[in-house]
């Protein structure tokens, strides 16, 4: 014979089956961190090799500006 499931039941059913739900949320959201952080970090460097060049650049047109005025 089946037995008769009361409300009470349910409601221990349901809180047992989100035992642990927030552990597991913030492990997901630790690991979208981390990939998150690793993306930034590379769009960062990036960035920061294409200003390293640009100054160059700018540094070579300067001092090839400066021999052709006579001041180096």
């Amino acid at each position: 014979m089946a037995k008769k499931v009361t409300i009470d039941d349910l409601a221990t059913i349901t809180a047992n089956g989100f035992k642990g739900v927030d552990k597991r949320i913030d492990a997901v959201e630790t690991g979208l961190r981390a990939e998150m952080q690793k993306g930034f970090d590379r769009i960062e460097n990036l960035l920061l090799r294409d200003q390293m060049q640009r100054i160059e650049k700018l540094e070579d047109a300067v001092l090839q500006l400066k021999v052709k005025v006579g001041m180096r």
